[in-house]
């Protein structure tokens, strides 16, 4: 196994137990290597620190594996798969849910690498190419420990930002081993149906780490008039209608979203007919919901971190407090607004000075009443804050 000087800060967070190498001026001094290649990391004595997966084009460039020298062999890659099946099984209740997280990269040693469950099939995606030359390792030891009816891979374009909001047309997924799932097949999360795409789209349909924070807002929807901006497709909706809300009100830019939003209330037999969709920008469809004087108990705005539409681009940074100030003109007094990001690098302190400019530029108090993060199959190690992504705030306002 060859070795890779990395320079003090590197050593700095290597022996924090951070587990990424950042490209920097040592690294771009490193010998040419092949990307997936195992590599010994040591400080300029010759110190070992970690063995590390390399991935040379990437701003990662390398990702730690393990702080003892190892082999990435089916033993390892099996007993690193069978230690995260095993925290599932201690700490998850699925009684009512077959769509959760197995593999949570950083979260369960295996850095760059993600495994979901959807019923009887298996998701893979690789957030490093580092991964790639052992996919087939991957999907031999998957399909022995679990037998899936089929196991896929979802691709991670390089240009997510640009692409645009109809891009669920897109097959982004292939099947790499066993038998192909339907076009849109059924899962359950927390007693409720949805249907989800393995193969078409950026992503499959549904996000499973809002699993618990839509079964913890169920009770508080009962005979309440729902918002749910940025719907997609329509997780938090169907949630809202099952749990008898007097009506929800969808709303998302695109138009095949929220075909699949009102597909998934017809999975659970709800009918659409009793609730609202509204296809448009957010911002656009507040100010038209604001001059009908209309009024609701419980909003929900779970933007993505960026979007484009024709109207306007959103940011987390430069769009959240107009965001909040437009759905306070909204909600009655005593009401909820539920603010969630997934947004990496705005940490929770920053998001909540957001709400705050947001509250005060509508002129309204808005009170913190309940702070979630994403599950228990969504871990993070103390040691890499960047995995402790997703903020979802619940306030009450006045």
């Amino acid at each position: 196994m060859q070795q890779r000087i990395v320079g003090p800060e590197t050593v700095r967070m290597l022996e924090l137990g951070h587990p990424w190498v950042i490209s920097d001026s040592f690294t771009k001094r490193w010998p040419k290597g092949q990307v997936g290649e195992l590599v010994q990391l040591t400080d300029e004595r010759g110190k070992r620190l970690a063995t590390a997966l390399l991935d040379p084009a990437d701003r990662v460039v390398a990702r730690v594996l393990s702080a003892k020298p190892m082999q990435l062999d089916r033993a390892w890659l099996k007993q690193r798969l069978q230690a995260s099946l095993s925290l599932r099984e201690g700490y998850l209740d699925l009684s009512d849910t077959n769509a959760y997280r197995l593999v949570n990269a950083e979260g369960d040693g295996l850095p760059g690498l993600t495994v979901d469950r959807y019923a009887d099939y298996l998701m893979v995606q690789l957030y490093c190419e580092g991964w790639r030359p052992h996919l087939k390792l991957i999907t031999a030891v998957l399909q022995e420990l679990l037998q899936p009816t089929g196991i896929y891979e979802k691709a991670r374009p390089q240009n997510t930002r640009e692409l645009e909001a109809v891009s669920d047309s897109k097959a982004y997924g292939r099947l790499l081993a066993g038998t192909p799932a339907p076009q849109r097949l059924k899962v359950q999360e927390n007693g409720l149906t949805f249907l989800v795409s393995l193969e078409h789209g950026l992503n499959t349909g549904l996000f499973l780490d809002q699993r618990q924070n839509r079964r913890d807002l169920i009770p508080h929807l009962s005979g309440k008039r729902f918002l749910n901006l940025f719907a997609y497709t329509g997780a938090f909706s169907v949630a809202g209608a099952a749990a008898g809300a007097a009506q929800v009100t969808s709303v998302d830019v695109s138009a095949s979203y929220t075909d699949w939003n009102r597909a998934n209330f017809e999975a659970n037999r709800l009918n659409p007919k009793q609730h609202r969709f509204l296809v448009g920008d957010c911002l656009a469809k507040l100010a038209e919901l604001a001059v009908a004087k209309e009024q609701f108990e419980v909003i929900l705005m779970d933007p993505p971190s960026f979007s484009t539409t024709a109207k306007g681009r959103f940011t987390t940074r430069g769009g959240t407090s107009d965001l909040v100030a437009a759905c306070l003109a909204l909600l009655v007094d005593g009401g909820l607004l539920i603010c969630s990001s997934n947004h990496q690098k705005t940490d929770l302190a920053d998001y909540l000075k957001e709400l705050r400019r947001g509250a005060l530029q509508a002129g309204c108090e808005l009170r913190v009443i309940e702070q979630q993060g994403q599950p228990a199959d969504f871990p993070y190690p103390v040691s890499f804050p960047e995995g402790r992504y997703l903020k979802y705030v619940v306030c009450v306002k006045g």
